[in-house]
């Protein structure tokens, strides 16, 4: 899916993962029973390849061990082929794992089927209140808060620093009228301003959402598909006008070509990608390290960074888990404060909370990218959102808009594409 941001660089799984491995109930107590004061609770925790390190992983389990005595950890590490049946399966299971980490895009797919836990009353001791926006909502579907979020990554600008300094741009801009103004600059003398490809939808949903528009929306009636309002057309229009000053496939995604390739030939300015995207640029041309800059994607004023698309995990509990309360104690744990500094640090992930981004503090990159999460959002929470992405229906419009199609009209035609995918019934 399209939300792991970072699975291409291996900095980030955004997705969920699990194996068909459950979880033992204790020798004694009912189901949801954290095992305390009576026989050791065994739990099954299932995370995804490359989300702990080796070394947070030992940490973690150390002082969990120390704080929880009678609960034993089995923390199972999980490949991305065919996660999503795997997570439906043990959803579904008499022999269900205790905690699940999940692609925050995911939970509303997991809600539906009723396995997941409601979490709702947790919200304020996990420090809710100060969660990640684009982290958070995804979890929360119809008002109950069944994924806690765990940790996130987002697009940022890596810019190259000697063309910047060659177009006499001594800062990043702030806002995106200078941001235009700075690209028009750098797009000049054989350098493009920007490379950024017609299909990067992501990067289109943030000037959106930047507008006060969405993709889609819900009431009464179901779901509605809001590309044609005027704030989504005026999304639209900035990226035309960005995208113009680059030579950017107008028909193709960031992948079709490696962005990070294109950029390492080192006449492009500016490319729209997660932080991890420099380890592919300098791997692909090493002159270029200690090269790059980075900058959150500037909003419409300079006091507020540009919206962007959260990707990242949440953790659930599924219904069938028979130790959920001992369950929520791993969850407490992972999403706490602790635990999100060391995990920020040494992965270089975005702390669940806005108030833990000064973590990354001296990364340029991470930094950034943490800035920019404070204005994150999320695709609608709506189960059946990935179909609309495996249809390619948003890039579609892109690439009409792009190449001299009505905008309002492609508009159109796309939203009905997305209203009735949303609302059909599974």
């Amino acid at each position: 899916m399209r939300y792991r941001l970072l699975a291409a660089t291996g900095l980030l799984a955004l997705a969920a993962g699990l194996t068909a491995c459950g979880s033992p109930s204790p020798s004694t107590g009912s189901p949801g029973s954290s095992g305390a004061g009576e026989a050791p609770a065994k739990l099954t925790v299932w995370v995804m390849r490359d989300s702990f390190s080796d070394a947070v992983l030992d940490r973690f389990t150390t002082e969990f061990r120390r704080t929880h005595p009678k609960v034993t950890l089995d923390i199972q590490i999980q490949e991305w082929d065919g996660i999503g049946q795997k997570v439906t399966s043990g959803l579904a299971s008499n022999d269900a794992p205790d905690v699940i980490e999940v692609g925050n895009t995911q939970v509303a797919e997991y809600a539906a089927s009723g396995g997941v836990k409601d979490l709702t009353d947790k919200i304020a001791e996990l420090g809710g209140t100060d969660w990640l926006p684009g982290l958070a909502e995804p979890g929360k579907i119809d008002g109950h808060q069944y994924g806690i979020p765990w940790y996130a990554a987002n697009r940022v600008v890596i810019y190259n620093k000697d063309l910047f300094a060659k177009a006499g741009i001594t800062a990043p801009p702030k806002t995106r009228e200078e941001w235009l103004a700075a690209t028009e600059k750098l797009n000049k003398g054989g350098d493009q301003g920007i490379y950024l490809a017609g299909q990067n939808w992501y990067t289109l949903a943030g000037f959106i959402w930047d507008e006060g528009g969405d993709l889609a929306v819900k009431d009464d009636a179901g779901w509605k598909g809001a590309l044609g309002t005027p704030q989504a057309l005026a999304g639209m229009d900035f990226y035309k006008r960005l995208q113009a000053l680059g030579k950017g496939p107008k028909d193709s995604d960031e992948s079709r070509p490696p962005q990070a390739d294109v950029f390492a030939k080192g006449d492009v300015a500016q490319l729209i990608s997660t932080p991890g995207g420099a380890v592919a640029i300098e791997k692909a041309n090493p002159k270029l390290a200690g090269k790059l800059g980075f900058f959150p994607i500037p909003g419409k004023t300079a006091d507020k960074p540009g919206a962007v698309f959260t990707g990242g995990s949440d953790l659930i509990i599924p219904e069938a888990s028979k130790n959920q309360d001992a369950a929520y104690e791993v969850i407490k744990a992972l999403a706490g404060e602790t635990f999100q500094v060391d995990m920020a640090k040494e992965m270089s992930y975005v702390p669940n909370r806005v108030s833990l981004g000064s973590a990354l503090d001296g990364n340029e990159g991470t930094a950034a990218m943490a800035a920019g999460a404070a204005n994150g959002h999320a695709t609608p929470n709506s189960p059946n959102w990935a179909a609309v992405e495996a249809k390619n229906v948003i890039k579609e419009f892109m690439t009409k808009a792009l190449t001299g199609g009505d905008p309002a009209a492609e508009a159109a035609t796309a939203s009905q594409t997305i209203s009735t995918i949303l609302n059909t019934k599974s």
